[in-house]
This record gives structure tokens, sequence and C-alpha cells, in this order.
């Protein structure tokens, strides 16, 4: 599903670069549940927006699904985010004017549906993450956990093949974080590759690969006994 061979990514800000990946070789194969831990600033985030397709690598060769997108066009790299991709964020960026459905419902705009499938799908992707009693209510009125619920709803109402995960449970409580892994966790088990950036231990070991960051370097790759 995803080949990194020797991915950089630098970031150039006038006559200052940061190197924000460095040298990364990783394998991920379809249906894996992979967690990528490391301290603050060591380039899990990064990684994630590059494996999304929001940012390209400065280096090195990134394959995804068979197809070479290091350095494809804009608006082919926006078709592949849309197709096979579901990115989850710890700041769950729901739209405050638009309420649950509507906030899952916008994932889909951009597809050549039927407006009746496009609310089929809304109501599956709600139902799967049990917060169809909320589709009418606005961000503000739901709990953390809920937008949680209602943002990983949103990342895979198009039915993507990987879902990325960047500190979901952040800005949760830990009874709501194990909810939301739990949901995670069902997803993948139903075949969708999950790649999930974490800084807890206790989550990182749900996961069948866990990888460690230090400084934008892998500096291990661990795949646990089954």
């Amino acid at each position: 599903m995803i080949e990194l061979s020797r991915v950089g990514k630098v970031f150039r800000n006038g006559m200052v670069e940061t190197t924000a990946l460095a040298d990364l070789d990783l394998t991920i194969h379809a249906g894996d549940f992979v967690a990528v831990m490391g301290p603050s600033g060591c380039g899990k985030s990064t990684l994630l927006a590059l494996l999304g397709l929001i940012e390209r690598p400065t280096s090195g060769r990134y394959v995804l699904n068979g197809e070479d997108v290091s350095a494809t066009p804009e608006r082919i790299a926006a078709m592949r985010r849309r197709d096979l991709v579901g990115m989850i964020f710890q700041q769950y960026n729901l739209i405050d004017e638009l309420t649950v459905a509507q906030n899952i419902e916008l994932a889909l705009r951009y597809r050549s549906l039927p407006e009746a499938e496009r609310r089929t799908r809304v109501d599956e992707a709600m139902d799967r993450v049990a917060i169809a009693h909320r589709a009418k209510h606005y961000p503000g009125q739901l709990s953390g956990g809920q937008q949680q619920r209602a943002a990983i709803a949103r990342a895979i109402v198009g039915q993507p093949k990987l879902i990325l995960a960047d500190e979901p449970t952040g800005n949760l409580d830990s009874a709501s974080g194990t909810q939301i892994v739990d949901i995670l966790k069902g997803l993948n088990a139903q075949g969708a590759t999950l790649i999930m950036a974490t800084h807890s231990q206790m989550q990182a070991d749900q996961a069948r690969h866990v990888v460690h960051m230090l400084d934008g370097r892998i500096v291990s790759a661990v795949a646990k006994a089954r």
C-alpha cells in the first residue's frame, strides 16, 4: 500500500531551512495498523501530511497504492486524497456553521454522486461511529468525544483505503480516547489501512506495528507478535 524510499522533507522560509524528515524508508502493507510514536517535533505530523498528499517530499520516492506520487501534480494529488485517504486530526476541524450531517457530507461534495447516495453514505458513516443521534446538532453542542466521532465519520464517508489519524485522542479524556481507538480498530478490522500518530504507549500497544521517530528520522520499526 505504502512504500517510502529515502524520503526527506525540508521546509524553506527565506534563507532558513528546516529538515522535518530525513532519509525515511518505510513499507506499510494494505490492512496494517501502524502506530507512529515520538516526542513533539519529531516529524510525526509531517509524515502523516506527506502520506496524505498534503505535503510532498523534497527528496526520495513515495509509492501509494502502486503509484509513484512523489511529484504528482496537485490536481492529481487532490483526486488521490479524495479517492484513497481519510484524515482525522486532533483539533477535529469541523465547520461550526454546519450540522454534524452537513460536515460529514462535505467530504462527498466533489464526487459525482446522486444526493440520495450521499445521504445514505452519511447515514451509514454516522451509524458506524454511533453519532447519528446528533446528526442535526452543531459542533459547539457536542462533547469532545462526539466531535471526534463526527470527524471520523467525515473521514470514512468516502470509504477510503487509508486512514491517517494524527493524535486523534489528544484532546480527549481517557475513556473517550479509548472509545475512539476502539472505533479506529474496528475500521481497520474491516479492511482499512490505519496509521495513527500518538504519544500514548497504551494506544500504540493496540497496533500491530510501532514506528518510533526522533529528529525527523525513523529510529525503529517493530512488528509486534500476534
